[in-house]
């Protein structure tokens, strides 16, 4: 993985002691809040509805053992323990005093972290493919391109103060793993019919107040042409998009109003203005980038200590099946660590849960561990025959939960317990729905199922993209909270049909139970999913079983 140089370093540093003295000046009162606020959103600081907020970058998700290990000492020296993954692959801390963030960003940097462009109208932390560099169905690392586009990102000056924030998501894989489709540029390994590897670009997708689906505006854009290509599709952007209405800015809504062929005529027109300035630094930088990712020296040796507890061990069989993928090493698995305790706060990890999966990264991992979109970490790299005895230090530390990708492996955003901007809770739904289906002992039964919550229409939870959304939302000071089914995160992506009027938060956990009840008395067979029933079927069995009292009243 990527590692800072002289000049990385000294950047930081100049930033870090900036931020220090402007925090100094807003603790004295030379500054005010409205003064400081453009200046903490530059550094990631947030005011929270009850405390700061500090959210630290995790560049397309990737970091190692000591990086880990700080996170965890953050937690434990200036927050309350824990910190909370979200779904752009960054870490938030809520609870910190804004005179310890200066220290707080100061221990980062020694770590070469920080928390720049993780706030503000600028383009925001670059994620990409959880399972990068190790995926069986990868095409190239797209982590090297990532890291390109955080460091021409990074302070960039025409890109500092632009209508709304930009986010930008990376894959090199046949299955799209990173909502590609959701983000406002996406980039996505490809190769064309003479076999050269290139990108294909998309952009205007998004979530929101205004759920789209990002559109292809380039098919194949070759390797030396595809930063001063994502230049211009942002300039043309922060040139024509919306400025009068901030829920309009984004681009999303350019791509929607002008059209995808008037925006691609105006990057091609922009791209051929600029690509000439593009003299091949770039290049030259991308090669010394790509160095840094090189993959490990794999170790070889017998797979029997695996063979023996998936033969033998029940659980570890349970868990293997749900928590382990492919890796492009056959002796080799991926482990995806859950952090979705059943009745625990989705994306939260204790300071003592942090350092148990930085040893196991140190021990066995090559010293590589991977921050999802879906709030959960990874394990890149394993030796199979090390696998039992990573799921044993797993369980005793409340991360050997067998469900990633079942209905308890939830996505959820902070909701109304911590943000400001949120009209509902979100974290009691999320443990209250995970709960309840473990005491059913129904969801191995049940199946690959994501549910996805938000707490309000921002969306931060990617309920529009959930097998089952929840919105929750201010009704006259009441919780409501609507549903939406068929909502799809993958390379297939679609934004979820509402299926009707919301319901109360003592009313959501078993209406999400009547909508599993009619899947599983609908499905062709154990091996459709609720999404592929959801496509055969339709709304109909699901509306009648969340609203019997009406189809009876229309009968």
């Amino acid at each position: 993985m990527y590692k800072y140089n002289d000049f990385d370093t000294a950047f930081l540093a100049e930033r870090n002691a900036q931020f220090r003295a402007q925090v100094e000046r807003r603790i004295d009162g030379s500054l005010t809040e409205d003064e400081f606020k453009p200046l903490r959103l530059m550094n990631g600081l947030y005011l929270q509805l009850h405390a700061y907020m500090l959210r630290v970058a995790i560049p397309y998700g990737s970091l190692n053992s000591a990086q880990m290990n700080t996170l965890a000492l953050l937690a434990e020296k200036w927050d309350k323990g824990y910190g909370h993954f979200t779904t752009r692959q960054n870490i938030q801390y809520n609870w910190p005093k804004l005179s310890d963030v200066p220290d707080m960003l100061d221990a980062l940097a020694e770590v070469g972290m920080h928390a720049i462009q993780t706030s503000g109208n600028t383009i925001r932390n670059v994620t990409a493919d959880h399972f990068a560099g190790a995926a069986a169905d990868e095409l190239e690392d797209p982590r090297p391109i990532a890291e390109l586009i955080r460091q021409w990102s990074t302070d960039h000056p025409e890109f500092q103060f632009m209508g709304r924030k930009f986010k930008i998501a990376v894959g090199g894989a046949a299955k799209d793993r990173a909502v590609l489709k959701a983000h406002d540029l996406a980039v996505r390994v490809v190769q064309n019919d003479a076999g050269e590897t290139g990108y294909q670009v998309l952009i205007g997708g998004g979530l929101g107040r205004t759920p789209m689906i990002g559109k292809v505006i380039n098919d194949f854009v070759p390797r030396a042409d595809l930063l001063p290509y994502i230049e211009a599709v942002v300039s043309v952007w922060n040139q024509i998009g919306r400025r009068d209405n901030k829920y309009k800015a984004r681009i999303k809504i350019t791509v929607h109003e002008h059209g995808i062929d008037d925006i691609r005529a105006r990057v091609d027109a922009r791209f051929a203005l600029i690509r000439p300035t593009f003299l091949g630094a770039d290049q030259e930088l991308f090669s010394e980038i790509k160095a840094h990712f090189s993959p490990p020296k794999f170790r070889t040796g017998s797979t029997t200590p695996y063979d023996t507890a998936y033969k033998t061990d029940p659980v570890f069989r349970a868990w293997a099946d749900t928590n382990l993928a492919d890796h492009r090493v056959s002796d080799h698995a991926i482990v995806t660590i859950s952090i979705k305790k059943h009745g625990a706060t989705p994306g939260d990890a204790s300071a003592e849960q942090m350092r148990v999966m930085a040893t196991l990264a140190a021990d066995y991992g090559y010293d590589e561990l991977r921050i999802s979109h879906e709030q959960n970490v990874i394990l890149p790299h394993v030796h199979k025959s090390d696998l039992p005895a990573i799921h044993a230090k797993l369980k005793q530390h409340g991360l050997g939960t067998a469900n990633i990708g079942l209905i308890s492996d939830i996505i959820a955003c902070p909701g109304m317990d911590y943000c400001a901007l949120a009209t509902a809770r979100s974290i009691p739904v999320a443990e209250q729905i995970a709960t309840r289906f473990d005491d059913l002992k129904l969801e191995h039964d049940i199946g690959h199922l994501q549910i996805k919550i938000s707490g309000c229409i921002n969306a931060c939870g990617h309920h529009h993209v959930g097998h089952i959304g929840i919105l929750g939302l201010d009704r006259a000071g009441v919780e409501n909270y609507q549903i939406t089914l068929g909502g799809d995160a993958t390379w297939s992506a679609a934004v979820g049909e509402r299926a009707g009027p919301g319901f109360a938060y003592d009313e959501i956990v078993p209406a999400v139970e009547r909508i599993v009840d009619a899947y599983l008395s609908v499905r062709d067979t154990a091996e459709e999913t609720f999404l592929e029933t959801y496509r055969r079927v339709g709304m109909s069995p699901f509306k009648a079983a969340l609203y019997p009292e009406a189809i009876k009243k229309v009968a």
